[in-house]
């Protein structure tokens, strides 16, 4: 059989907000596959900040994305052709290679991962239960180092990342306090997700209601954005506090990244200095898995819940990519094929 495989490659390199013009839509046939090979078909597409920086050629913790080859980014889909031992048709799989919508691959890519049985959507395993989930997880646990009791702030905390950020900081039993954009954000993870409170950062006053709401101070911030947060949160870190930096999303479309104030001055100028780190949740790769089956199991058990945007329709993938960066998104953005 013969399928038309869309892709949209990276154009050109984006100053500021990228604008469609930095991709190319392409199709290409594929009508076979060789052995050892296996065809997947793609049925969602991942949308996630972190895409931004792969935009740009600069040096970072992960190669740029090259002009001509597709845009960087996870999907999840179905295997519809094998000719392989290890994958029958019908399984489940994400695999990081790329914004396309049929993917041809070596059954041996690093790239792939195999999606466990479940009654939950595949969907989820490009969120909660996947690399955002294990970001979370990994991020909170190795840098953060939660114990029952203290004060943990999250930024972002409706989104992929800082929901299961939030929901597992409960589960630890320490106090957890949220920061977001908007009352229909902050509502949702007050009510839904039960962080102890959550600041609208839009409301005004950030400094004043996070200090009313960390009347104890703050033993551990989860970073997501930079900036004004950041800000508000230094003054309020206890001695012996811990920063898990996972990223800055208020601050990607900066055409100079070299000149701006990032949480690293911030938190470097602090006396003393809290513990604080960048980290990737490829680190922990070889804990993948048990990570995934762990946090399978809480949502399964309805200790950890989720909130997807699914938009449907591969074109809109670079619009949807927009939304992430200017937070018109709520929880995780997936792309429907």
């Amino acid at each position: 059989m013969e399928y038309t495989n869309k892709q949209y490659l990276l154009d050109k390199r984006p100053i500021g907000m990228p604008n469609d013009d930095c991709w190319k839509l392409e199709e290409e046939k594929i009508s076979s596959i060789e052995k050892n090979e296996i065809l997947i078909e793609v049925k969602y597409l991942s949308i996630d900040p972190y895409m931004r920086g792969r935009m740009n050629d600069s040096k970072s913790y992960a190669a740029p994305a090259k002009i001509g080859e597709p845009m960087t980014g996870e999907t999840a889909g179905v295997v519809i052709e094998s000719n392989s031992d290890l994958y029958k048709v019908g399984d489940k799989i994400c695999a990081h290679k790329g914004w396309q919508t049929y993917i041809k691959v070596k059954d041996t890519d690093p790239a792939l991962i195999k999606v466990p049985e479940s009654s939950i959507s595949l969907s989820s395993f490009l969120g909660t239960l996947g690399m955002p989930g294990r970001t979370a997880y990994f991020g909170l646990n190795r840098v953060g180092k939660p114990s029952e009791g203290e004060t943990l702030v999250v930024s972002a905390a409706s989104g992929a990342v800082g929901t299961v950020v939030g929901q597992l900081g409960k589960l630890y039993g320490c106090k957890v306090i949220g920061i977001a954009g908007g009352p229909d954000k902050c509502s949702f993870v007050k009510d839904i997700l039960k962080f102890d409170d959550c600041i609208d950062y839009k409301s005004g006053d950030l400094n004043k209601n996070l200090k009313n709401a960390c009347p104890d101070g703050i033993d551990i911030y989860f970073e997501n954005v930079g900036g004004a947060v950041t800000r508000a949160v230094a003054p309020l870190l206890n001695s012996g506090a811990r920063v898990p930096i996972c990223g800055f999303i208020s601050q990607y479309n900066e055409e100079d990244m070299l000149n701006i104030e990032t949480p690293f001055h911030v938190l470097g100028a602090l006396d003393p200095k809290p513990e604080h780190r960048f980290f990737v949740v490829t680190e922990w790769m070889d804990e993948w898995a048990n990570a995934t089956q762990e946090i399978l199991k809480m949502v399964s058990n309805e200790k950890i819940v989720f909130k997807e945007t699914i938009t449907k329709g591969f074109e809109n993938a670079p619009q949807a990519l927009r939304d992430v960066l200017t937070g018109k998104n709520f929880g995780k953005q997936v792309i429907e094929i």
